[in-house]
Order: C-alpha cells, then sequence, then structure tokens
C-alpha cells in the first residue's frame, strides 16, 4: 500500500513523498534528507514523537497524509537585549522573533542559509555563513547594516558585538568592524596593528583583541576601555580578556591580571595588584571583577557598592568554584555547596534570608539585582530585589526537578526534568507565562532578553512571552 506523507523543515520547506507502507523509517528519512539536500537528522511526529530505526511506516502507525518534522541540528538561539530573538533552524536558515525598535530579518532571508552561528548587539544581528560571509540584520544604529564593509566580509570565522557595533574576526587573522564609531564600529586608528588576531572580546562600548605574539589592541570608546595606551607595555603574553561594562581585566601567561578603563568601573586594580597572582577565573558585574586565585580564595576591585569590596566576608571566600554576578553582587558557590554573597544588599549582595537553604548548590543564575540558586535536590532558592524575581514563593511548590534557570532583566524561567517551565518575577519581564503555558511542554531549552524568554520544544516548536514590543 502506497502512502503520502509530507516531510517539513523547522523553516517550514517541506516535501511531499509517496511511500511504500511496509518502507522503513530511516529508509523514509534517508530519502527526506536526500529530496530536501540537508544533513542527517531525525523525524518527528505531529505529536512530538520521534521515530526512527529498521520499523516499518505501518508498524510505526504513519498514514496516508501524515506531517512529520525533519530536524537536521539542535536549534541554536541568539538573544539580544533588548531587540528580540534570532534562532538558526535545523536546515541552517534563521528565524526571528523582534521587538518594534529592531528589524526583522526578512529584507535578508534569501542570504540566510548555512547559517553556523550569530551574534547580537543590545537591538541588531549578526550571521556567520558556512562559506565565511556575513549577514546582519536589526536597528542600523547598532550594527544592523553592514553594507559598508560588505566586500570585506569574507572567510570570517568569529564575530563579537559591543552595545552598538560588531567586530568580524577573519580566517587571515584581520579584522572588520561596522556600526556607530564610538561603540567601536570604526577600528581605521588601529588597522595596521590589527593583524594575526586571535581573539576579540568587548565591553559596551569597545573592543580588545588578543595578538597572536600575546600583545593586545583596543578601539572604541576611550570611556568604555578602548584606550589601553597607559597598560601597553603590561599587556604581553595575554591568554584571555573579561570584560565589565566600561572596563577590561586581562589574564597574563605568569597568572596576573592588567586591568584598563573607567578606574570606578574595574579599570584600575592597583589597590589588590599585589594579590592578583595565580588567577584561575574573574567574573565581572556593571562596574567591579572578583578573581578566583588558585588557592580558591577571591581578590575583588572596582566599585565597591558593586560587588568591587569583599572584605566583610573575605574569610568566607575560601574553596571557592564558581561566581555569578547580578548588576551590582556576587554570588561564589563554595566547594562544599554553600554560597557567600557580597556587594549592593537589595540587589543580591544579602542572602542572610534564606542563608540556611543555600546548601548542595549545583548552580546560581541572575537577573539584574536578584539570584536563583538550583541545589542538587532539585530544589530553587532565591534571593535579592522581590521585584527582580528575588521572592519565588508563589512558585515555589511547582519549583522541583529543576535542571536549568535562565534569567531577564527582572524575570527567571525554570526548566524543569519533564520538560515544563514554571516563571516568577516582573511580568514585563516574562515573569507572567500562563499565556503560553499549555504550550510549554517537552522544552528541551531556554533562552532570555532583557524583557522575554523564548522556549524551543522537543516538537520543534518556538515559543516566545514577555515584553518583546520595547516600546
Amino acid at each position: 500500500m502506497s502512502l503520502r506523507l509530507d516531510v517539513v523543515l523547522l523553516s517550514g520547506r517541506g516535501a511531499s513523498l509517496e511511500v511504500d507502507a511496509s518502507s522503513t523509517i530511516d529508509a523514509l528519512k534517508q530519502r527526506a534528507q536526500r529530496e530536501l539536500g540537508v544533513a542527517p537528522g531525525t523525524l518527528v511526529t505531529s505529536a512530538g514523537v520521534e521515530v526512527k530505526g529498521q520499523a516499518t511506516l505501518a508498524a510505526a502507525g504513519l498514514q496516508h497524509g501524515d506531517l512529520l518534522s525533519l530536524h537536521t541540528k539542535r536549534v541554536q538561539v541568539a538573544s539580544s537585549r533588548t531587540g528580540g530573538f534570532s534562532a538558526i533552524l535545523g536546515d541552517g536558515s534563521v528565524a526571528c522573533w523582534v521587538s518594534r525598535s529592531c528589524e526583522d530579518c526578512s529584507a535578508v532571508q534569501e542570504q540566510l542559509h548555512s547559517v553556523q552561528q550569530i551574534q547580537a548587539s543590545d537591538c541588531a544581528f549578526a550571521a556567520i555563513c558556512s562559506d565565511g560571509r556575513v549577514v546582519t540584520w536589526g536597528n542600523p544604529a547598532y550594527g544592523g547594516d553592514s553594507s559598508a564593509v560588505q566586500e570585506q566580509l569574507q572567510n570570517v570565522t568569529h564575530v563579537q558585538a559591543s552595545a552598538r557595533a560588531f567586530a568580524a574576526l577573519r580566517g587571515d587573522g584581520r579584522v572588520v568592524t561596522w556600526g556607530p564609531w564610538r561603540w567601536g564600529g570604526d577600528s581605521s586608528a588601529v588597522k595596521e596593528q590589527l593583524q594575526d588576531v586571535q581573539q576579540i572580546q568587548s565591553s559596551r562600548g569597545a573592543f580588545a583583541a588578543i595578538l597572536t605574539d600575546g600583545s593586545v589592541v583596543t578601539w572604541g570608546s576611550s570611556a568604555g576601555g578602548g584606550d589601553s595606551s597607559n597598560v601597553r607595555m603590561q599587556l604581553q603574553d595575554v591568554r584571555w580578556i573579561r570584560a565589565s561594562y566600561a572596563a577590561f581585566a586581562a589574564g597574563l601567561g605568569d597568572g596576573s591580571v592588567v586591568t584598563w578603563g573607567i578606574w570606578g568601573l574595574g579599570g584600575d586594580s592597583s589597590r589588590v595588584q599585589e594579590g592578583l597572582q595565580d588567577v584561575q577565573e574573574v567574573q565581572a558585574s556593571h562596574s567591579a571583577f572578583a578573581a578566583i586565585l588558585g588557592n580558591g580564595s577571591v581578590v575583588t576591585w572596582g566599585d565597591i557598592y558593586a560587588g568591587g569590596d569583599c572584605s566583610d566576608v573575605q574569610e568566607q571566600l575560601q574553596d571557592v568554584r564558581r561566581i555569578q554576578a547580578s548588576f551590582r553582587a556576587f554570588a561564589a558557590i563554595l566547594g562544599d555547596g554553600s554560597v557567600v554573597t557580597w556587594g549592593r544588599a537589595l540587589q543580591g549582595g544579602d542572602s542572610s534570608a534564606v542563608q540556611e537553604q543555600l546548601h548542595s548548590v549545583q548552580q546560581v543564575q541572575a537577573s539584574d539585582s536578584a539570584f536563583a540558586a538550583i541545589r542538587s535536590d532539585g530544589r530553587v532558592v532565591t534571593w535579592g530585589d522581590s521585584s527582580f524575581g528575588g521572592d519565588s514563593s508563589v512558585a515555589q511548590e511547582q519549583l522541583r526537578d529543576v535542571v536549568h534557570v535562565q534569567a531577564s532583566e527582572r524575570a527567571f524561567a525554570a526548566l524543569l526534568g519533564d520538560g515544563r517551565v514554571v516563571t516568577w518575577g516582573h511580568p514585563d519581564s516574562g515573569g507572567d507565562s500562563r499565556a503560553v503555558q499549555e504550550q510549554l511542554r517537552d522544552v528541551q531549552q531556554l533562552q532570555a532578553m532583557s524583557s522575554a524568554f523564548l522556549a524551543v520544544c522537543a516538537t520543534g516548536g518556538i515559543l516566545t512571552w514577555g515584553k518583546l514590543s520595547i516600546e
């Protein structure tokens, strides 16, 4: 008996196939992949059930006229702080969910094929295709228009973004930039120095590139760390760079750290320079840095009201494994699973109200002014400003078997082990998901922007909630 089955990709492109009911699922999948010209993937029924193997179509319960989805790879989602979301679908095409302030990708849709990665500024996106091309969209004032440098955007391997500009690293080690100059979109002043670049990092308004020889080249707003001339001679054998809002911290091969940028936002580490030895990792809040040393202790600098001073909890900061930052506070997970916090109390720097619950902690996530900790038993503990998700009491009974938490500016979303999602915090930031709750089933991943969330379901469905329309 012959069956007609419709197989579609997540982009909507599909093929109608006439097959024998005695054919196997694997044979159907291989034929669909050939017809659609895509890489191997998985077949999913309209009910969200994956079908595979040597079972016949009849045995799998497939009937004439059934619709199946072909997922060729995991959906990759990029979020822009205020612009929305863009997702690389299983077939390498792109779908967008953007705010009113950000143009969608419809004007460049035909160019968006075989996309490998997407990077986002605050309100624009840049996609790298498999052939090294770059395609951009979004608000032109945020880097959404790359037409002035399009011919140079060839053989691109990586793209980095500041708040309103982009920097693309090419395979030949050169860098191409675009967007407003005051946000790092013009690198012409250092063009000759930008050769043999290995990595690029960004603050809100500037970029820093690590060259093959371990030196660093910076450009963009001098108020954002774009001028490193005062420390240029110290920037040798640089291995990594981290950034706060307007400052940079570079880790050297000998374990020391060099900083520059706005001194009050972490650009001046002279007060603790002697202690910055054997640095293993650095985390940044808006205007301060926290470094984990090889012995598990912590050194902080920057705005003392944003976590730059941890003296009150210094003795507790031993055997530190990981650090998370909100806008003006830090939370450190210790080796025994307990948590130590410091910084502005109302923004998560004071966890005393829930301290007894902070044990066996596996990970911590932060909104702008609150924290959420996942324990090994799958429960969640929150603290900080209640209007930013610091109070999860309304959802606490549902917060069981939590495997991951994502945060927007003022809300949280927790993914449970059974694929359901629980939200709390400010409704305008995605803290209220009731409008899509019935559809939030078999969720595989969550992503967030400042005021909304996006969920990718096992069926290939993609849902958003919160406030995508930025007024």
